[in-house]
């Protein structure tokens, strides 16, 4: 993340996210596959960076091989056909774009800090200051599903929505967003603009 000031000097904070340019691989159509969408691939790398059926899916479209792919839905009339290229130039400034990636990983956590239980008494005596308390009702023999308890935290699929596009730079396939994106630097994200339903991969800076 970065900041960026405005003409009247206020600082909006933003996230630099590379997106694309990303290659049509497959075309999915309500005659064929039951439903509109486009499949794209992002990161271009080395044949020998892939496995053989991964490669066999490029190689029989006569696409070079790219890391990632990702399905993103599209309208019927949407001319986008194998091989041509998607880049940020489908982004505007001003609109407002949904943002999904992986999360953060947080590992093992306890209830304080994985759900903000406030903990017990600090003082006299207590030896209960971060453990949670009982487990709940003992005549069922069992925990109830949904209960919170200390385990694994972050490294999920989460969402920020209505996320601002502030600036697009095409010639550098980069997007200035306003606010955080999920997951670290470097993580892998999925930007599609609210109204059109439209989408591109990228990764963060």
């Amino acid at each position: 993340m970065t900041r960026i000031y405005d003409e009247s000097g206020k600082a909006i904070p933003v996230t630099v996210v590379e997106a694309g340019p990303c290659v049509v691989v497959l075309r999915r159509t309500a005659e064929t596959d039951g439903y509109e969408a486009v499949q794209l691939g992002f990161d271009q790398v080395k044949p020998n960076r892939l496995n053989g059926p991964m490669l066999g899916h490029f190689l029989s479209r006569k696409i070079e091989p790219h890391r990632h792919l990702r399905e993103f839905g599209v309208g019927a009339d949407e001319e986008l056909e194998p091989g041509s290229t998607v880049t940020v130039e489908i982004f505007r400034e001003g609109e407002t774009v949904d943002v999904t990636g992986t999360s953060k990983g947080r590992g093992f956590a306890g209830g304080m800090k994985r759900y903000g239980f406030r903990g017990g008494p600090a003082s006299h005596g207590s030896k209960v200051h971060r453990t949670p308390q009982s487990a709940g009702a003992t005549d069922a023999q069992r925990v109830f599903p949904g209960k919170r308890s200390p385990g694994h935290m972050g490294a999920e699929r989460c969402t920020t929505r209505g996320l601002q596009v502030v600036a697009v730079d095409a010639e550098r396939n980069v997007l200035l967003l306003k606010g955080s994106v999920p997951g670290p630097r470097g993580g892998l994200l999925e930007i599609r603009a609210q109204a059109q339903g439209e989408g591109a991969e990228g990764e963060s800076d």
